[in-house]
């Protein structure tokens, strides 16, 4: 068969078949895509988060866990644990959605991103999604290897959850932000080193607000990690500084703004290219 008939007969035939096209497809492929390279990255995005929790469990849970007690039936283990499990969504969420991103940018391929069939929704969706699936991942590994060290009991385990995925989202939405603005691998690194981990650790994963002396404690309310940290402690062992209430209103309402921020971003394009 000549190259002329094998024409016509394509022709005929995809005549026959029209292409459907399907909306969601673009979305579904950045989605694979983003779990595709973070599962190739495994030990960077799993083992070192996870191994770095189990030293703190190690260091302070075992040699300190004995000789140190901050609440009444509990112990410094048991204490920390839910810190240790939030702080690895936090810093996983952000740096899956920045690194992402980032390099995107960094490399420039997200050129094909902005002038494939995509919007600026089902590009912030993609990167949310794989940015929440890995730090819930790293969070729940997290909490797999502490069981080695204590029993949580977990008497408000619904709002655990929802605690755990609403600061994934918020984090995933920083990391958009943070990476529309960098101009270097050190700026996220700078954000990440500088900003959240100071503010994980003043926001109360080794000690409890409420032992602070009282302008300490006031000026600890205003970080806003401290709200996120005490819902999470006080859905897994029934013990809290402030009300649910106060701390899911405080993170949603962040959430929300950051969300907005970025989108905002994302749909005017700037920095992007």
């Amino acid at each position: 068969m000549n190259t002329q008939s094998l024409a016509e007969n394509l022709q005929l035939r995809y005549a026959k078949e029209p292409v459907t096209y399907e909306p969601s497809l673009p979305l579904r492929t950045l989605i694979k895509k983003e779990m595709l390279r973070m599962g190739s990255i495994a030990i960077q995005t799993i083992v070192t988060p996870v191994v770095s929790a189990w030293l703190y469990l190690l260091i302070f849970g075992v040699s300190l866990g004995n000789r140190v007690s901050v609440l009444d039936d509990f112990s410094y283990a048991q204490f920390i644990v839910p810190g240790l499990i939030l702080m690895g969504v936090i810093q996983n969420a952000f740096s899956n959605s920045s690194g992402s991103l980032f390099m995107a940018r960094y490399l420039g391929y997200i050129v094909d991103l902005l002038v494939a069939p995509l919007s600026s929704g089902s590009l912030i969706i993609a990167y949310t999604i794989a940015a929440m699936v890995r730090g819930l991942v790293v969070g729940f590994v997290i909490y797999v290897v502490s069981l080695f060290f204590a029993q949580i009991p977990w008497p408000y385990l619904g709002a655990g959850l929802g605690m755990a995925m609403l600061v994934s989202f918020l984090f995933a939405q920083l990391g958009l932000i943070v990476a529309v603005y960098a101009n270097s691998f050190d700026g996220l690194a700078m954000v990440s080193n500088f900003i959240l981990a100071p503010a994980i650790y003043l926001g109360g994963l080794f000690y409890p607000i409420s032992l602070l002396p009282g302008v300490w404690a006031r000026v600890s309310m205003l970080n806003p990690l401290f709200y996120m940290i005490d819902a999470f402690r006080h859905a897994a062992l029934g013990v809290g500084d402030v009300s649910f209430g106060l701390c899911f209103t405080v993170t949603g309402v962040l959430s929300l703004v950051l969300f907005i921020w970025a989108a905002a971003l994302i749909r005017s394009g700037t920095r992007l290219a």
